[in-house]
Formats: structure tokens, C-alpha cells, sequence
């Protein structure tokens, strides 16, 4: 694909994107915008799947995707061919503030590296936020810190949550409740993520939202709140999306206050993010920050619901321009993921086109292709399918996707 010489072509770069969400989404949008699209990737997959990619217009293969050198002479050698780069940009982690730097150095938009490099560690984001009302309590357990001594000093603080500093679609984030298992989950963590501490922190009780917001030039902006609910396993699902959330007026003045000495201790002044709080005692508390908008169906969610591309607005704004956010509409959203109760080979998925017959129903998809191995779910990844419902109230959008959600089925084999 690097036959293309096009002189001037105005060019946006993204590095890395999944199959599905708002990474893929990212790329189409930008092509509708009128950019050249190149995508960087170290998934050899989607070389692939690269006629499926339609959106992409040149598709680059790194081996080593984290190597700045590398990926910045690649750069270098678009701009030999004829492109224009106006924006290095990544919807998804691990890339997100590395993007950022390197279109810093390209002299592009000036977002704020620093504070997007810090939201990637979720055990740096609980030491700089530690004097903020909204930090839950929280230890450390470090490489070198005794198991038995540590597990003995906080297990009458159970139930917990025990996480790796670095991860993002709830992977190896484990609630716990006795002794066994604060042990079993410290030890899981410690032979996937060796090299890293481990966060610990109190299970707080409350309704959970998730808050979309875009910083530009120091002005905070909500975009979106939007209420979560949270499927436990021992492991944390969230299957289902209310937009907006209803949140009475006393309450989001102080969801709005927190948000912004958030923003202020973080130092974000130029930069797009989303944060996951919970309502526990009328006062919020912190569940985590990640620097990036969220993933799955949320531009869909934000977008049927107030007309707002968000996606579009934080391409903008690593374009170097103003977003705005104007709504065109005032709908009722919900969201529905569904999941599965065992593991098995996919033989084949019903129901979509009889879903999509339902009234309100405005987008259903199928993740998994024929033949995969679909298991339990054990991290966001193993959401299978997402209906989308609007309404002219909450209650009837919910009641829209549950019932279209029932007309999906799912045909496996034991694997």
C-alpha cells in the first residue's frame, strides 16, 4: 500500500487501532473529513484483513511499534512521499501520550504529554491525586514487600480491589474478599505484570458514571455523563450504558467541582480523557482516568443521544482547532453488551437483521466471526455483541435494547 504519491495530501497519522470501537471508528471519520489516512500497526492481523479496512488509506506494519525512532523516520518518509502530516494521534492504549510526543516533535498541536503520560499509571494517578477528596483509600504493594505481611495488615479492609498499574478493559482487575483470595489475585498480578507494583484499594458501594471530557486551552468541558452498570464475577463487566445519566442538579455541581481539580492536579490543558466515578455517600469518589475517550460504542451512545461527534471534536482539536458542541438533538440512549456463560467455538450468531427491526434500535453488532473461541467474560474484550436504543425517555430505550438484545443467539460447540 505505499504505492500512493500524492502531492499535498493533508494526512493524519493514528497509531494503532482495534478491530471495533472508537479507535476504528477514528479512521473513518478522518477520512470523511477529507485527510489522507495512514495507520501504523504491529497487528499482523489486520495487514490481513486489509481489504475490510477501507477506510485506512495506507496501512504501515511495524514490527516494533514503540520504537520512536523508528516509527518517526517512517514519518519522515511519508512527508518524501508527498504527505502533508497534520496530526499523530492514538485512540488506544498502550499509544495514547507516546502519539502525542512524537507529534510534538513534528511541531504539530501541542496537547499535554505530560498529564496524558501520567493517566496511563493508575498508581501515579493515585499518588498526584492522594490530597483530593475523591481518592479512595489505596496501598502499594511493591516488588520487595512480604506477601503474608502485607496481606495481614490490609485484610481487614476486604472487600478490595486489586489491579496492575498499567491496563485498561478491566483486565486482572480483581475484587476480593478473604484472605485465600487476596493472596491467589496478588500472586495472579505478580506473574502477568513481574516487574510492577500493585495497586490496592478500598470496594466502594454507589451508582458508577463514566464522564467524557475534552480540555482545550484550559476550558474543561463534559461532553457526556453517562451511568454504568457493572456486572460482577470477580472481575468487573460493564454491560449496560445510560445516556445521559440522571444526576440531580446538587450533585453534578459536585461531580463538576471534582472533575476540575482533577483536571488542575493532573495538569491537562490541552488533551481529551475519560474518568469512571461513583456516587458513595453523596460525595464521588475516583475509580480511574485514562487519556483517552472511551472505547466500544461510546461516540455512537454520545452521538444518538445529542448529535455530538466526539470523536470528530478531538480530531479537531489535534488538528490544532477549536471543537464544538453543538447538539442537534436530545434523545435517550442505551446500550447493551452481551456476553456469554461458557466457552465454546462459534459455530454461527442469529437475530441481527430481527433486531434491528426493532423500533429505536439504531445500530447492533456482532464482534466474534465463525469459528472463534468465545469464552466467559473475564475483561471488556469478551463482549460479544452491542445493541444501541434511543427513546424519548430512559426507561423505553432500555426496554428497546433489552428486548432486541433477546433476539440475538449464540451457536457454540464445546472447544
Amino acid at each position: 500500500m505505499d504505492k500512493w504519491k500524492d502531492t499535498g495530501m493533508k494526512t493524519i497519522v493514528f497509531i494503532g487501532s482495534n478491530e471495533f470501537g472508537t479507535s476504528r471508528e477514528a479512521l473513518t471519520i478522518a477520512r470523511e473529513m477529507g485527510y489522507w489516512v495512514v495507520l501504523f500497526t504491529d497487528k499482523r492481523k489486520l495487514m490481513t484483513l486489509n481489504l475490510e479496512i477501507s477506510e485506512v488509506n495506507q496501512l504501515v506494519f511495524m514490527e516494533k511499534l514503540m520504537e520512536e525512532k523508528e516509527v518517526i523516520d517512517r514519518i519522515e518518509k511519508l512527508k518524501i512521499e508527498g504527505k502533508q502530516i497534520c496530526a499523530c494521534v492514538s485512540f488506544i492504549d498502550p499509544f495514547v501520550s507516546y502519539a502525542v510526543k512524537i507529534a510534538n516533535q513534528l511541531c504539530l498541536a501541542q496537547i499535554s504529554v505530560d498529564s496524558l503520560y501520567l493517566m496511563e499509571d493508575k498508581i501515579k494517578v493515585r499518588e498526584k491525586l492522594a490530597n483530593l477528596p475523591i481518592t479512595p483509600s489505596y496501598a502499594i504493594f511493591k516488588n520487595d514487600d512480604s506477601l503474608n505481611e502485607f496481606v495481614k495488615k490490609y485484610k481487614t479492609f476486604s472487600p478490595l480491589i486489586i489491579k496492575p498499574p498499567i491496563s485498561n478493559g478491566s483486565k486482572d482487575v480483581l475484587l476480593v474478599d478473604t484472605m485465600d483470595m487476596f493472596e491467589e489475585a496478588i500472586m495472579l498480578i505478580q506473574k502477568k505484570h513481574s516487574k510492577s507494583s500493585i495497586l490496592i484499594e478500598e470496594f466502594l458501594i454507589g451508582p458508577q458514571y463514566l464522564i467524557e471530557i475534552i480540555v482545550y486551552n484550559n476550558e474543561v468541558r463534559i461532553v457526556g455523563v453517562v451511568e454504568q452498570e457493572v456486572m460482577y464475577n470477580g472481575r468487573f463487566i460493564v454491560n449496560g450504558y445510560k445516556f445521559p445519566a440522571k444526576v440531580n442538579a446538587n450533585d453534578y455541581e459536585k461531580l463538576y467541582v471534582s472533575i476540575l481539580s482533577i483536571i488542575e492536579q493532573i495538569g491537562l490543558t490541552n488533551g481529551s480523557c475519560h474518568i469512571e466515578m461513583k456516587l458513595v455517600q453523596d460525595e464521588w469518589k475516583l475509580i480511574e482516568i485514562n487519556p483517552r475517550m472511551s472505547g466500544g460504542a461510546m461516540n455512537r451512545i454520545i452521538e444518538e443521544g445529542t448529535g455530538i461527534n466526539l470523536v470528530k471534536e478531538i480530531l479537531k482539536m489535534y488538528l490544532g482547532e477549536e471543537p464544538t458542541f453543538t447538539q442537534t438533538r436530545q434523545l435517550y440512549v442505551y446500550a447493551r453488551y452481551l456476553t456469554i456463560g461458557s466457552r465454546g467455538r462459534l459455530l454461527k450468531v442469529t437475530g441481527k437483521e430481527l433486531a434491528l427491526m426493532h423500533d429505536g434500535v439504531k445500530y447492533v453488532y456482532i464482534k466474534p466471526l465463525k469459528g472463534k473461541i468465545l469464552t466467559s467474560p473475564y475483561s471488556m474484550g469478551n463482549r460479544y455483541a452491542c445493541i444501541i436504543a434511543a427513546s424519548e425517555s430512559d426507561e423505553q430505550a432500555k426496554a428497546i435494547a433489552l428486548a432486541a438484545a433477546k433476539e440475538i443467539k449464540f451457536f457454540l460447540v464445546p472447544a
